[in-house]
């Protein structure tokens, strides 16, 4: 017998799909059910590994984490990672297929449709039920014969549909009415409930337009959720960007003393990895986008990169590349993670045609490594340990580290004695002794393949804590705090259930409502 389905749609991206999936997600696993995620097609340079080395969405993952369960492929069987405004790479099932433009896309349909298909029914078949997160809007009506994604997954599931509306943008009540009259009129019929989301103020205020809408549609509205200014899901793609970069509450100075530039890359990827440095009291996290934002900063990051060579052209042509290696000259610190890590080297070269026709391009010299990109890619989780006792990690040394790898491209020392930062003690689930990253300049600049890096608190605090001594100022004794993801994703659902006539969302889902005792 199959399980029953709840498809979560929106508006638009980015009104909340994803965190309201999460939530549901935590809400019925919390009440008992076996409840799997699943989001066929997703478009995101925020990437996760499940435990057999599929590469994901992350936030299919989070959803995975907030349900209690393991991730797999079969929950997002179509990731497609952007490498420039027309051309995306293809994972089908966790592995790279292909890249293709958009047209190109449309012809792979009749390949992905039934695949997409089986996911779900494996994951029906071994849940009580799955929440599944659409893309986008339904109402993108020159999509209506071709997605894959929304109503169309909604017919295959034979879900009702929860829509959300983001009344932060504007005009939430034009939305959601105009979403539901372009939408087929066996589609609509789909439509369960609307969700208003990112409230400010008394609900109260909203009732007319409420009631208004839900007479001029037949549709109830199922709840209003307030803005939550504490991030409780993992970023997911560019539209978070903005939210992560920020400073957090106050050092114990009343002022943020820790600076750290983040260079938002134009196919930046995994940015996610700095989200638990931006919530870290007293420090600031901001984007770089010109040679005058890494002005002051305490330590310059450069992030991963879908397109690394690309992004490194880009670095050179807005000035960036000088202002980082004048950074490291002037002894500030420099971090590369993953895509980073190889623009630090001394050289990148692409003899396959990987990311280009064949180029070998210069990187920015601060390491002495050389990078050669290769069409099979990296998707493992590791567990290491920090190995160097001086530079930024040095106060961690010995400390144990959980994080994954997820690359196309072999980096090399070329220097005798060169240091790694840290070892590999474990890849996926086999041991191992292999060095990872490389660290000059008295280790304040490092490179790492690592993602997920800053989860591990103990790196985490002693991170801020060099960076403290470096700029003469005190450390906090918050910084490192461990994060308990449960706890997180329990305050999302207390929010959410708060908010919503979970009942009434049970009763779409075809289930009974069990209230968290």
């Amino acid at each position: 017998m199959k399980a029953p389905c709840l498809m979560v749609q929106g508006t638009a991206s980015g009104v909340g799909k994803s965190l309201i999936a999460t939530a549901l997600c935590r809400l019925f696993a919390t009440s008992g059910y076996r409840v799997a995620p699943f989001k066929s097609q997703n478009m995101a340079l925020n990437a996760a590994v499940t435990a057999d080395g599929a590469e994901i969405g992350r936030a299919q993952a989070a959803q995975a984490e907030a349900a209690g369960i393991e991730p797999t492929a079969d929950m997002n069987p179509i990731l497609l990672k952007p490498e420039s405004d027309h051309r995306s790479q293809v994972v089908v099932h966790g592995v790279v297929r292909t890249t293709v433009d958009f047209r190109a896309y449309q012809t792979l349909r009749a390949d992905l449709a039934p695949l997409v298909v089986e996911s779900l029914d494996r994951l029906r078949r071994a849940y009580d039920l799955v929440v599944i997160e659409g893309a986008g809007s339904p109402a993108e009506i020159n999509l209506h014969d071709t997605e894959i994604v929304n109503m169309w997954v909604a017919r295959q599931a034979d879900a009702r549909v929860l829509l959300v509306g983001d009344i932060e943008r504007g005009g939430v009540f034009a939305s959601l009415v105009g979403t539901v009259e372009l939408v087929a009129p066996e589609d609509r019929a789909r439509i369960g409930g609307f969700i208003i989301n990112k409230f400010r103020g008394d609900p109260e205020i909203l009732a007319p337009g409420l009631r208004m809408l839900s007479e001029r549609t037949g549709i109830p509205v199922l709840g209003v959720l307030p803005v939550l200014d504490e991030r409780l899901v993992p970023a997911e793609d560019s539209l978070d960007l903005d939210a992560i970069a920020r400073g957090s509450e106050a050092g114990t100075n009343g002022a943020p003393c820790i600076d750290i530039a983040v260079v938002r890359l134009p196919r930046i990827a995994n940015f996610d990895d700095f989200e638990p440095l931006a919530v870290e009291p007293g420090v600031r996290v901001h984007w770089a986008t010109s040679a005058a934002d890494l002005a002051g900063a305490d330590l310059v990051v450069l992030p991963g990169s879908k397109s690394t060579i690309a992004d490194l052209r880009w670095l050179r042509e807005t000035g960036l590349a000088g202002a980082v290696t004048s950074a490291a000259a002037d002894g500030r610190a420099v971090l590369g993670v993953c895509g980073g890590y190889q623009m630090l080297g001394r050289e990148l070269r692409d003899p396959d045609g990987v990311e280009t026709t064949g180029e070998t391009a210069p990187g920015l010299g601060l390491l002495p490594v050389v990078t050669t990109f290769e069409r099979a890619k990296r998707t493992i989780r590791v567990r290491g340990t920090v190995a160097d006792s001086v530079g930024l990690f040095g106060r961690a040394r010995g400390a144990a580290i959980n994080a994954y790898e997820i690359h196309a491209g072999r980096t090399t020392a070329d220097a005798a004695g060169a240091r790694s930062p840290f070892t590999i003690t474990d890849r996926a689930g086999e041991p191992v002794a292999d060095p990872d990253g490389l660290s000059a300049g008295d280790g304040r600049i490092v490179g790492t393949y690592l993602h997920g890096l800053f989860a591990n608190a103990r790196v985490r605090r002693a991170l801020l804590e060099d960076l403290a001594v470096r700029r003469g100022v005190a450390c906090d004794p918050r910084w490192g705090t461990e994060v308990d993801p449960a706890a997180r994703y329990d305050r999302l659902a207390t929010v959410v259930a708060q908010a919503l006539d979970m009942a009434a969302v049970a009763r779409l889902a075809g289930i009974d409502w069990r209230p968290r005792g």
